[in-house]
């Protein structure tokens, strides 16, 4: 076996790999085969990402350098290091990006008459609406801080935009500063300008302003008989990570809305970005007042907090937007769509209930080209129907909004049957809506559970009980992704849906552990963290290991998230040293380098980038000709295989098994939106002269061919 950890030059830094990802969403902004509104989108993620990176990541390693932490990271550098490093490289990243939005995507937009103008570019009539309109819509929410003597410099919320007022009193002389916060939580970042007053050779199709300019240009109205001098914007980026004691679920539930408060407010600054223009004398006053150090300041030559940029995808513009995506029911599933039999599309003696095609044999699921809706929420919401169900038990880390999956588990409560669904409250970021579901839950008659102590529940898997004739038969979903119909949309997945005893009774042990005081040790076929994954992954390596050695042919294909476990990197290596074929699709972070001399030489790494977030995880090993695939919710990252709970299943069916190869070797003929990584950890995009393979597309169209409903 490998060593745990090998030399630090091995490695690549988490949190510079992860700049790179980021690096490579905003390469899809600038990238001018890209259409215009998908630029936009694109802009805005990188803007999105690059907030929760500040809250969470970078938030940790300044909280290590309070702390006089020294300790180095695999790859030898300290917390101090990795913070000068991640400030160095994104610095010209955010230029490139106020670049492309300032010289490509503005006039680009205006020549097709969408117009985001800034406040002097007004003509009289579009100035005099939006001074009324600023009268009677923002004006009475403001409130104007003063900071002198008697008001002290006041409070800035996390992620909020800001206008630094300067005002002179015209009897006194003295010049004073005031705080203005822009009202963006019920107001839109763009106000939106009558179309009939524009004035453009082209005819406006869209015409706004940004709030920010339009309080600004009005700030005479807030401090009526002063002079403004100027005015600059700024924006503050907080600590936003939760630190959670481990308690027991009644005080979680409280811990964690007590913490929720404290992030709306935000921990200590991380990051403020002023607008470059802004004087230093400004800037002093603002760093002084919130404690900013100076590595923490960035200067941004143009509008802050592009992640409203989202707002422009709205526009009728459909020319520049990514063609729609036709999902399609999966095909087994065709004639079991319960609307299809209320409206008349499938008559009763042809309709066929989920339970019965999983009685004929496993059914593979790839979103977002198969429905989620008419394949995970059909099969939860027949189960939540159905007289001869008796329980129901899932893990649910993200969900939507709108979700007919808690519909469907309250409908079952409501029905008489046991339902369990464990809501994992510490799911970043969407802790304040899991416990809203949770409590309209437990209020429907669900059994509710919060998890297992130390551990976060990251798993995505159901489970079905059938009383049918007299025995119990169970019907299990296996997943990567979450039971979000939102995302399913947007995120590509895989899923299994199943009958198979073994992964039955695996998942009536799993929910177990999940819910009681079980030790689980072992499982027929799934591989669940934090009890078998880390060593049932290293053991298939280790197969195909002593396959090469043996002469046969070693071979591993991985498409996962992220890789930075430093076990599983040095246990890679030493398979490509072996002779093992390694080829790993990689969406983010990769701390591995491939195409080291006497290291890596035999291991690839692609990223791919397109309209879609790439999410799935795929396990595939050749198995010296008998190969054998996985799917599942972890990444190969410490956090997945030692600190959170996750399944793995085989895909034991042949004909899907192959399918899975199939798609794995689909994304590693993509030559549109993949990226081959370098032995520096540098990413260089695939360029195609002729014949594109754009992966993505290629399955919108391969699976909308075969047999299935388009819909």
């Amino acid at each position: 076996m490998a060593s745990a950890v090998l030399a630090p030059e091995l490695y690549l830094n988490r949190e510079l790999a992860w700049v790179d990802f980021n690096q490579r969403v905003l390469a899809q902004a600038l990238d001018g085969r890209t259409p215009l509104l998908e630029q936009a989108k694109f802009s805005a993620i990188f803007s999105n990402n690059l907030d929760e990176f500040f809250m969470v990541r970078v938030a940790s390693l300044k909280s290590q350098v309070e702390a006089g932490i020294t300790s180095l990271s695999i790859d030898g550098l300290t917390p101090l290091q990795q913070l000068q490093a991640i400030q160095a490289k994104l610095r010209p990243v955010l230029e490139q990006q106020q670049q492309h939005y300032r010289g490509e995507l503005k006039p680009k937009l205006a020549e097709y008459g969408v117009y985001v103008l800034d406040y002097p570019q007004l003509n009289a009539g579009q100035r005099e609406w939006l001074n009324n309109h600023f009268r009677t819509a923002i004006f009475p929410v403001l409130t104007p801080l003063a900071v002198d003597p008697a008001h002290p410099f006041p409070f800035i919320s996390n992620l909020s935009l800001n206008i630094a007022a300067l005002i002179r009193d015209p009897e006194t002389g003295e010049q004073q500063f005031a705080r203005v916060k822009v009202p963006q939580k019920n107001l839109p970042r763009f106000i939106k300008l009558p179309l009939e007053l524009a004035q453009q050779e082209t005819p406006a199709l869209y015409s706004a302003v940004p709030l920010e300019q339009v309080v600004a240009f009005n700030l005479a109205l807030l401090f009526p008989g002063m002079t403004i001098e100027g005015h600059y914007f700024f924006r503050v980026t907080r600590d936003a990570d939760l630190e959670l004691r481990e308690l027991e679920a009644d005080d979680l539930m409280i811990a964690l809305q007590e913490g929720l408060r404290k992030r709306r407010m935000g921990g200590e600054v991380v990051r403020l970005e002023v607008a470059d223009e802004m004087p230093q004398d400004v800037v002093d006053l603002l760093m002084e007042g919130m404690a900013v150090e100076a590595e923490d300041l960035y200067r941004i030559n143009g509008p802050l907090g592009l992640d409203d940029l989202f707002a422009l995808t709205g526009v009728p513009l459909p020319q520049f937007k990514d063609s729609p995506q036709l999902a399609r029911i999966a095909a087994p599933l065709a004639r079991a769509q319960k609307a299809l039999l209320a409206d008349g599309s499938i008559k009763p003696e042809e309709f066929e209930s989920v339970f019965d095609v999983l009685k004929r044999g496993d059914v593979l699921l790839h979103h977002p080209y198969d429905l989620f809706s008419s394949s995970v929420e059909e099969f939860i919401g027949q189960a939540a129907d159905d007289p001869d169900v008796l329980a129901i038990k899932m893990t649910l880390y993200r969900v939507s909004k709108d979700s007919k999956v808690i519909s469907s588990l309250i409908t079952a409560a409501e029905n008489g049957k046991q339902v369990m669904a464990l809501v994992e409250l510490k799911a970043r970021f969407d802790e304040e809506n899991n416990i809203q579901w949770a409590r309209q839950l437990e209020n429907a008659g669900v059994h509710v559970v919060y998890g297992v102590i130390g551990l976060k529940t990251h798993t995505k898997v159901t489970l079905v009980l059938r009383r049918e004739k007299d025995e119990l038969r169970s019907y299990v979903h296996v997943g990567t992704g979450n039971y979000n119909s939102k995302t399913s949309r947007l995120y590509t997945d895989v899923g299994l849906l199943s009958a198979r005893p073994e992964l039955g009774q695996d998942l009536v042990e799993l929910f177990n552990y999940l819910t009681g005081f079980s030790k689980q040790q072992s499982f027929r076929k799934l591989l669940v963290a934090p009890v078998t994954l880390r060593a049932g992954m290293e053991a298939l390596i280790q197969r195909e290991i002593e396959h090469a050695k043996a002469g046969a042919e070693g071979h591993i294909i991985v498409k996962m998230n992220s890789l930075v476990d430093p076990r599983i990197i040095a246990l890679l290596y030493e398979a490509s040293r072996a002779g093992v074929q390694i080829e790993l699709i990689i969406r983010g972070v990769c701390s591995l380098r491939p195409g080291l001399e006497g290291h890596s030489s035999n291991i690839s790494v692609i990223s791919i980038i397109g309209r879609f977030l790439e999410h799935s995880r795929i396990f595939w090993f050749g198995n010296g000709g008998n190969p054998e695939a996985f799917i599942g919710s972890a990444d190969w990252m410490g956090r997945n295989l030692d600190r959170r709970v996750e399944a793995v299943t085989p895909v034991e069916d042949p004909e899907l098994r192959s399918s899975l190869e199939k798609l794995l070797h689909t994304y590693l003929a993509d030559n549109r939106g993949a990226w081959d990584m370098q032995a520096d950890g540098q990413f260089l995009q695939r360029l195609c002269n002729e014949n594109e393979n754009n992966s993505q597309l290629e399955l919108m169209e391969n699976w909308n061919a075969v047999q299935g409903q388009c819909l």
